[in-house]
């Protein structure tokens, strides 16, 4: 928890940078490739994580409120356009808890969450308000010395509807449905605070380039 709190001044940096280059910023963390920008005071950064859970892909995505309004932030904001021209609209949380709930064993749970926190704590340039480790401590405390059943990692894990106020953030897993295989090349596109994020993907892990619009 000491590294989370110490990340703070290194996110105001990013924002700020962000804001006066108006242009992605690309960073390696722990072995993946982040692609972060900023429009209206929201920053969005994302990564997408090599491994995939059942038939979905999964995009480890942070974001950062630094403006003066309140915005809402959905999974289904998210939209994956593939270069075979294909669209891969991510699914809401909802949906992949019913998913772990009826289809995941044990195995695709740890694989998920070792792979989460893998990047998430590796990560050290965001510290969320309400994201991933405030789920997680919930779904324990719920449980007790239960381990974490699937749903309950999914639910933690998960990227959900979120109303961030100026200056909280939120960090999760947003899912893609690709019959288990890897997103590819092509471009994600969020429609977040009145702005268009449109990112230039390649390859997951390999570097990407931010269209600007």
């Amino acid at each position: 928890m000491d590294r989370l709190r110490g990340v703070t001044a290194t996110l105001c940096l990013l924002l700020v940078c962000a804001h006066l280059n108006a242009q992605v910023i690309e960073f390696e963390s722990n072995g993946l490739h982040y692609l972060t920008a900023t429009r209206n005071g929201l920053t969005i950064m994302f990564a997408p994580l090599p491994s995939t859970v059942r038939e979905y892909a999964v995009m480890q995505v942070s974001v950062s409120n630094g403006s003066d309004r309140t915005w809402v932030i959905r999974p289904e904001d998210f939209r994956f356009e593939r270069a075979d021209g294909i669209v891969l609209q991510a699914v809401p949380a909802r949906t992949v808890v019913n998913q772990m709930i009826d289809k995941a064993n044990r195995n695709d749970v740890v694989r998920l969450v070792s792979t989460y926190e893998a990047s998430l704590y590796g990560f050290g340039r965001i510290q969320s308000t309400n994201g991933y480790e405030q789920r997680r401590q919930a779904a324990q405390a719920e449980l007790g010395s239960i381990k974490l059943k699937a749903a309950a990692a999914a639910s933690a894990i998960a990227f959900v509807e979120t109303k961030l106020a100026p200056g909280q953030s939120t960090d999760g897993a947003v899912f893609y449905p690709t019959d288990g295989k890897p997103l590819g090349p092509g471009r994600l596109i969020v429609r977040a605070a009145d702005s268009l994020f449109v990112f230039d993907a390649a390859d997951a892990p390999a570097a990407g380039k931010l269209l600007r619009r």
